[in-house]
């Protein structure tokens, strides 16, 4: 089972209301809310590995390069030195981000970021090394990608906290948008995606899309036919596509997973006991994390 953890603690934070606090008075109902969480994951899937990804470069410079607006709207502050630049987070989040971190180190749950890798590119890697089936928990529709029924690959997208789950296969992907797993990156690259800053090709939109790649099959055999005039696209389709030969160019690099993520060693077993029970026994009174840190623990025994 392979976390998006800022999906999912950001999910927390705006689903448990922030009077829910530590004894100083510090919001940590993202940290309280992630546990819960976790606890409800394992209780209902029981993986055999866990492994919460993390996002050590939100937004990559090599990506940036390729597309200047990839998630230009949610930089609160730019960085240089090759440091990632800051994203918009709300005030009472970010401080709970590292006690988040401290904990998971304290429980043993592994934490895997790597420099100038997103979490997305983390999980994509793990899932191409998997020999077993793998659970992805997101709630980012980019992930659909990784969806594969042969090698067991499935997204849990939570709908209502994470008891209600989205179980998303291949059967599903076309259903709802008339792709499987490897064509949802073509989908989503030439649909555009506004949350990522992803322009899209103008005019290119979902149902477009996905008729496009049902008749030529992928991103390349798109562009082939703009460049057969005896394929069957209308002029206004092949006007369109041709002006964005640029950005379709880079933008597979961009909307794709990295697979070749160079990976720490770690251990991913999923723990059923705390790797460092008395810094969790501290953390857990410095910021009153009682209940749901004992029913995660509770949980893991089990």
């Amino acid at each position: 089972m392979l976390l998006d953890t800022a999906s999912l603690y950001y999910r927390a934070y705006f689903g448990v209301p922030d009077s829910v606090r530590a004894p100083d008075g510090t919001p940590v109902n993202a940290v309280r809310g992630l546990l819960d969480f976790i606890g409800r994951l394992v209780q209902d899937h029981r993986p055999d590995d866990l492994v919460a990804c993390m996002d050590a470069d939100w937004r990559p410079h090599w990506r940036v390069e390729l597309i200047p607006s990839y998630k230009a709207h949610r930089v609160a502050v730019e960085t240089a030195d090759g440091l990632p630049d800051e994203e918009e987070t709300p005030d009472t989040l970010a401080p709970q981000v590292p006690i988040i971190e401290d904990v998971l180190d304290a429980l043993g749950i592994a934490r895997v970021g790597v420099a100038e890798y997103e979490a997305d590119d983390v999980i994509g890697t793990l899932t191409g090394l998997a020999t077993g089936p793998v659970d992805i928990v997101t709630g980012d529709r980019d992930l659909y990608q990784l969806v594969d029924d042969a090698r067991e690959v499935r997204v849990l997208y939570p709908l209502k906290g994470v008891g209600s789950l989205q179980l998303t296969d291949e059967a599903w992907l076309r259903e709802k948008y008339g792709v499987d797993g490897s064509g949802y990156a073509d989908l989503a690259l030439l649909r555009g995606d506004p949350s990522d800053g992803l322009p899209g090709v103008p005019g290119i939109g979902e149902k477009t899309a996905a008729k496009l790649l049902d008749t030529f099959g992928d991103l390349a055999g798109i562009m082939a036919a703009v460049d057969d005039p005896a394929a069957k696209l209308t002029p206004s389709q092949r006007k369109r596509l041709d002006e964005a030969r640029d950005y379709v160019a880079v933008a597979p690099t961009v909307v794709r997973v990295a697979g070749d993520v160079p990976l720490p060693a770690f251990d991913p077993a999923l723990p059923t006991e705390p790797r460092d029970p008395a810094a969790l026994e501290a953390l857990a009174g410095q910021w009153g994390l009682g209940g749901a840190l004992q029913r995660l623990l509770s949980t893991l025994r089990a």
